[in-house]
């Protein structure tokens, strides 16, 4: 049960992540994101149980890493073009096996380096696609953030595994963002107080809507996976970034976004490296 609920997860984040796209010609990315993240509070409000104080300061620092890793992610998607950040997301299960090295002593088998080694070569292959962009600057800052989301996003999915056990997965999802909705709408306050003449007004956009009923959904699935005894890290953190094929599509189909040949070849590359990292881990 938890693996569908994992691939009903990837599907969901991938159609997520075209419609972010979509919304930041809109929009602001703390906008985007508080809009979306008050919304999806509003739809958990009913699940959100009463948790002591140790449990509220385990929850804030999930939504710390999570507000780093979506805000990054955001800014990255707003200088890169959409299949450019599908490839680059799709490196985060090779950061899971990474920081489970470092955090629980886990050791790779020959076939899991092979597959790190193969991951590594599609992101150098995706850093040589940058020349084709035509603002080195913004690409360069689009990098940077990507990277800053996919090493916190698996931070982030590490730590998940680690408390997931105390909480009720709809709780733990209510509270997560509620505290991202505060953190957030905190910056755009210190935004609007320090700048108030450059301060970007919110622009209500029905997209928004529907990125909030997505990752509602897509967390929900993945929570719900996650408080499985039987579920594997390694196996739910490599399906669900299988969600960069959909936003892949989208941003070639719907987007049409440009040298989507050399992408796509990094794609197969990248996915080929994580399907080894599955097989070796599972085998």
């Amino acid at each position: 049960m938890w693996l569908w609920l994992t691939v009903c997860s990837a599907l969901l984040l991938g159609i997520y992540d075209v419609f972010k796209k979509q919304a930041l010609k809109q929009n602001g990315v703390y906008w985007i994101l508080v809009g979306s993240c008050s919304l999806t509070t509003l739809f958990l409000a009913p699940f959100l149980t009463a948790i002591s104080l140790q449990e509220h300061l385990i929850v804030l620092l999930k939504a710390v890493l999570v507000s780093i890793s979506w805000v990054s992610g955001l800014i990255a998607m707003k200088h890169l073009p959409l299949t450019t950040v599908s490839t680059v997301k799709a490196s985060r299960p090779m950061f899971v096996v990474i920081f489970s090295i470092i955090l629980f002593g886990e050791r790779l088998s020959p076939l899991q380096w092979l597959g790190v080694a193969i991951v590594m070569a599609a992101l150098f292959l995706s850093a040589r696609s940058k020349q084709h962009e035509t603002d080195k600057a913004a690409s360069a800052k689009g990098m940077f953030c990507m990277i800053i989301s996919v090493l916190s996003g698996a931070a982030s999915a590490l730590y998940d595994k680690h408390i997931i056990k105390g909480f009720e997965p709809l709780a733990l999802q209510g509270w997560t963002n509620l505290y991202i909705t505060a953190l957030l709408a905190l910056i755009l306050l210190f935004q609007y107080l320090t700048d108030k003449d450059q301060f970007q007004p919110f622009v209500w956009d029905w997209r928004i809507l529907l990125i909030a009923v997505l990752i509602t959904a897509a967390d929900a699935a993945y929570f719900f996976a996650m408080k499985s005894p039987d579920a594997m890290l390694s196996v739910v953190t490599v399906i669900r970034r299988c969600s960069v094929l959909v936003t892949f599509l989208g941003g070639a189909l719907i987007l049409k976004e440009g040298h989507i040949r050399d992408k796509a070849l990094v794609m197969v590359l990248m996915m080929a490296g994580v399907g080894l990292l599955l097989y070796a881990t599972t085998a």
